[in-house]
């Protein structure tokens, strides 16, 4: 009650001109104030005549009068400078530390808003606002489509700063670490991230030049190279597979000389993996690009457009994996483990677009942050479910900066029925339109 209540009186959603505080005095809100999320009165520096007399101070709201004495506003100063508490139910009179009353006002929700917020918070079909869709106006649909997006980008750059801090301010490694999660393509995401952390950088520095030792490095440190990370009934062929062998050996080694742990095996996910996606095939591919030197901030800052970002994705993984997606279990032959043209696709969405972001901001290069989103605005929008669910309510969605900015509204918003904070559920809330389910 007491978020609603509070979104009322932000949004003006009730008649401001002329109401009466409960002890009778009339008041006219002029202003209701700066909204505070941090400790303090909920709205600062608000402008209220009460009775004629223009005040200008705090306004502190609540779901039931009461909770003023339960929170302990009544012995805290820093709630003396309420000029006016408003709840949805005043079943207390509230007072200041030097006892002197605060006038109050009961917020009645108009019955309108309460249906519609109760609608949103019960329906069973995404996305619950999915009724208003149709009468919004395209600027109101594309200037919040805008504001997701960069929202969705700072959340990223978050990340990827905080893996540039981890890595001794490197940003080739944080530029890894970011490709290195998106390899996971979401289910192995977790993993992918835990496992490029582990990486030893500098020791794979060492080691670039050849091929064999990076991918015993990144299997060794997957733990990919216990033998009881295969699958059981593959384990018999262990002892005669000699790239396996070889692949220990060389780990065993360079695990001694660089004081390396493995990552624990059990994190990896294959079921419900599509084979091209397992992790061996993901880090062969990885192996490779590390191998050639193609992913890193200069290559991707070189890279002048579309064609020259995806051509440092062209790689494929060594040739045993021609015939294996797993050690050990032998597949029919089929074309080379390459980086599909989706795959990268979905690599410089999620990774080069907000790596490019990241570093503009860092670097107060308006021009790249800019160029990172026209990037986006060159791809096609991804074809999944969340996109497919907002088309469905006659939603236009033209490329993968739409699609990325309605990932983070339903992530964000919609999974946590933070319809209050979302500006569709706004004017969902505030509708008289008597649609019809």
């Amino acid at each position: 009650m007491e978020d609603l209540v509070r979104y009322v009186w932000k949004h003006k959603l009730f008649p401001f001109s002329s109401t009466q505080s409960t002890d009778g005095q009339s008041l006219e809100i002029l202003d209701p104030g700066l909204e505070n999320r941090n400790d303090g009165p909920d709205f600062f520096n608000a402008k209220i005549k009460i009775n004629g007399t223009l005040w200008i101070g705090n306004v502190e709201i609540h779901g039931r009068a009461s909770d003023w004495y339960t929170h302990g506003h009544h012995t805290n100063k820093r709630y003396d400078t309420v000029i006016l508490h408003v709840a949805g139910t005043v079943d207390h009179t509230i007072t200041r530390t030097d006892g002197t009353v605060i006038p109050q006002l009961e917020l009645t929700i108009p019955a309108h808003i309460a249906n519609n917020y109760n609608e949103l918070r019960i329906a069973d079909k995404y996305p619950p606002c999915h009724r208003i869709i149709p009468t919004l106006t395209n600027l109101t649909i594309h200037s919040y489509m805008s504001s997701l997006l960069h929202e969705r980008l700072n959340m990223r750059t978050k990340q990827i700063v905080e893996r540039y801090e981890a890595h001794d301010k490197n940003w080739d490694d944080a530029l890894f670490c970011t490709i290195a999660r998106n390899f996971g393509f979401g289910t192995n995401g977790d993993a992918f991230e835990i496992w490029a952390h582990r990486m030893p950088f500098r020791a794979v520095d060492k080691h670039a030049d050849n091929l064999m030792q990076i991918e015993a490095l990144f299997f060794g440190q997957a733990g990919l190279l216990n033998e009881a990370s295969v699958p059981a009934y593959y384990q018999d062929n262990l002892g005669t597979d000699e790239y396996f062998q070889t692949l220990k050996c060389e780990y065993t080694f360079l695990a001694h000389k660089f004081g390396l742990q493995p990552m624990d095996y059990t994190l990896w996910r294959l079921l419900g993996t599509r084979p091209a996606n397992f992790p061996h095939i993901r880090l062969a591919q990885l192996a490779a690009l590390y191998h050639k030197r193609s992913i890193s901030v200069s290559n991707l800052l070189a890279a002048t457009d579309h064609a020259s970002l995806k051509a440092l994705f062209a790689t494929e993984a060594s040739s045993y994996w021609d015939t294996h997606y797993v050690f050990a279990s032998t597949s029919s032959p089929s074309v080379k483990k390459l980086i599909t043209g989706s795959a990268t696709t979905l690599l410089l969405i999620n990774s080069v677009v907000p790596f490019l972001y990241s570093y503009g901001r860092r670097k107060d290069d308006e021009g790249l942050c800019e160029q990172a989103i026209n990037l986006l605005e060159q791809q096609k929008t991804e074809n999944n479910y969340i996109i497919r669910e907002w088309q469905s309510c006659g939603l236009s969605v033209k490329h993968a900066a739409d699609s990325q900015a309605l990932i983070q509204l339903k992530k964000n918003y919609c999974d946590r029925r933070d319809c209050l904070r979302c500006r569709i559920g706004y004017e969902f809330l505030k509708a008289e339109l008597g649609i019809k389910k």
